[in-house]
């Protein structure tokens, strides 16, 4: 669910109408709703209150410092995998306890400064990886915490490009390597090995993997104990999806009762790593019609935003909801693609959609846009990036200005 309906004729964005804030901010234009932000956390936080988990939103999914700072606030953690990313997080406020910190390929910088500012833990991805911590922890004369991040060798069914937990994907290490790890874990004297950490893929609308992996780890977490390798923390990753299209995705309530279960036998501290599930419903893009072209094959919506502002149909064949800003009286539907105008075929954000008449000038919205969205944008084309707006009830707060062309060029030197 989400705080995007149409009031009357016109498209809010909770109490204020799209069309009022592209007229005030401006279009291509990201707009969160804070309600459907909030509400999607407390959501997870009822679903899984029997376990009391720490939830650390994932950086990745929209790293905007307002929007992070909003979900620390309501008591969030913060989940990140760049040295950029950690700044955002110790920016946003985040308690220095409620971060985590995964990624295949952590520089030695990076690592360094993660130790030094004593997060909650670094997800180890390779026996490699661990050996540096050891050593730049015995450098830093500091105790580095982190967790194993075990690819449960799990299938799930999602996008190729955003599956992690297959023993052919680059991430995590499987349970033979980790099992050695644990039980000579005496050789990397300046590591505190935590607890165990999993994440097998995002936009994942079953339970059925999602039990499959944690069921897997938690014998191994039994057969650990039996070996007396005892530890503190299960960290079950995130991945839950969310309706882009008609999906009918698990809830937070029903994904709990599948594996509360599975967790309080563990009796672990409990980490979930939710991104899209929390941001995803929460931000559409708004979009102005350019023009109307048609060719003897094809009909165009040509928008003024592109494929550096929305990236997902270009790069997944992700499927957006686009609606007018205005509710249009049932007309004849036509086939359209509805296009930007960078020099790319791939840029598009929808093709042979069967949508109603429109014209130029007139405003469409982009759905599902809070998640992968604007933090995958970039400038090509020499683009400038939208500015982003939080909407909370009658309110609108500019939380990312509109860049500049001074912007555009402020680090290149001639």
């Amino acid at each position: 669910m989400h705080a995007f309906k149409y009031r009357g004729n016109k498209l809010c964005a909770e109490g204020l109408s799209v069309e009022n804030l592209a007229r005030r901010f401006g279009t291509p234009l990201y707009v969160y709703s804070y309600k459907t932000l909030s509400e999607h956390c407390l959501k997870l936080k009822k679903a899984f209150a029997g376990v009391n988990p720490l939830i650390c939103f994932s950086v990745k999914a929209n790293s905007n410092l307002t929007l992070l700072k909003s979900l620390v606030s309501l008591g969030c953690g913060l989940d990140v995998v760049s040295g950029g990313e950690l700044q955002r997080a110790l920016r946003a406020g985040c308690p220095i306890k409620k971060i985590v910190y995964a990624s295949v390929g952590k520089t030695e910088a990076e690592l360094r400064r993660a130790i030094q500012k004593g997060i909650l833990f670094l997800n180890i991805e390779s026996l490699p990886e661990l050996a540096k911590v050891n050593s730049l922890a015995q450098a830093l004369n500091k105790r580095a915490r982190v967790a194993i991040r075990i690819n449960p060798d799990v299938t799930s069914a999602t996008h190729k490009f955003i599956t992690t937990g297959k023993l052919t994907n680059k991430f995590g290490i499987d349970l033979g390597t980790a099992h050695a790890i644990l039980k000579h874990r005496r050789r990397f004297a300046y590591v505190d090995i935590l607890g165990l950490h999993i994440h097998i893929g995002s936009q994942i609308t079953t339970s059925t993997p999602f039990i499959k992996a944690i069921t897997k780890v938690a014998g191994f977490i039994e057969e650990l104990k039996s070996d007396g390798i005892n530890l503190e923390y299960f960290n079950i990753g995130g991945g839950l999806g969310i309706v882009y299209d008609n999906e009918h995705p698990q809830t937070a309530a029903e994904f709990a009762r599948g594996i509360m279960p599975i967790l309080k036998k563990t009796r672990l501290k409990i980490i979930l790593e939710p991104g899209r599930f929390i941001s995803g419903s929460a931000g559409i893009l708004l979009t102005r019609v350019l023009y109307l072209k048609h060719t003897p094959r094809k009909k165009f919506i040509v928008v003024d935003a592109a494929m550096n502002d929305l990236i997902r149909p270009a790069l997944y064949g992700a499927f957006h909801t686009i609606l007018g800003a205005k509710r249009i009286k049932p007309r004849m539907l036509k086939r359209y693609d509805v296009v930007g105008p960078i020099c790319e075929s791939g840029d598009f954000f929808a093709k042979d959609r069967l949508l109603a008449e429109v014209k130029a000038g007139e405003l469409l919205a982009i759905m599902g846009c809070g998640a992968y969205a604007f933090s995958m944008s970039s400038n090509y084309n020499s683009r400038l990036r939208p500015a982003e707006v939080m909407v909370s009830g009658s309110k609108a707060q500019l939380i990312r200005k509109r860049e500049t062309f001074e912007d555009l060029i402020r680090n290149e030197i001639i």
